[in-house]
């Protein structure tokens, strides 16, 4: 069962990032650095679902430096996400419209983890 503090940063996190690539459509000039922050964000809301962030980002720390892959598909999908984070996190252009239907993908992907793990309606949350 998940506490309420952990509850309560995953939806918030969850409607950040929504947000974020929301304002990332209206806003095409700081589409990119938006785009990267929707991720950080639906990445956090996800870490915050499944337990401890911190612990589960020296997870995925150690089991990137492993190198080795994983089975486990949620792990490989937590590694993706960071993988993925840190990438564009270097790059200077993106382009915009491919970067925007990723993260609206990884969201959606993360509301679905969510509302299974806190047994709440994103919907009916504002």
């Amino acid at each position: 069962m998940m506490d309420a503090y952990r509850k309560g940063w995953a939806l918030r996190y969850l409607r950040e990032a929504k947000a974020e690539l929301e304002a990332a459509h209206k806003i095409p000039y700081m589409a990119s650095s938006l785009v990267v922050e929707a991720i950080r964000k639906a990445r956090n809301a996800i870490y915050y679902s499944l337990g401890e962030p911190a612990f589960i980002e020296i997870l995925i720390r150690d089991e990137v430096a492993k190198n080795l892959g994983t089975d486990d598909s949620v792990l490989r999908f937590l590694i993706d996400i960071e993988t993925m984070v840190q990438q564009l996190a270097q790059i200077e252009e993106v382009n915009g419209d491919v970067m925007m239907k990723q993260a609206d993908s990884i969201i959606d992907i993360a509301t679905d983890i969510v509302e299974t793990l806190t047994q709440e309606k994103f919907e009916n949350l504002s």
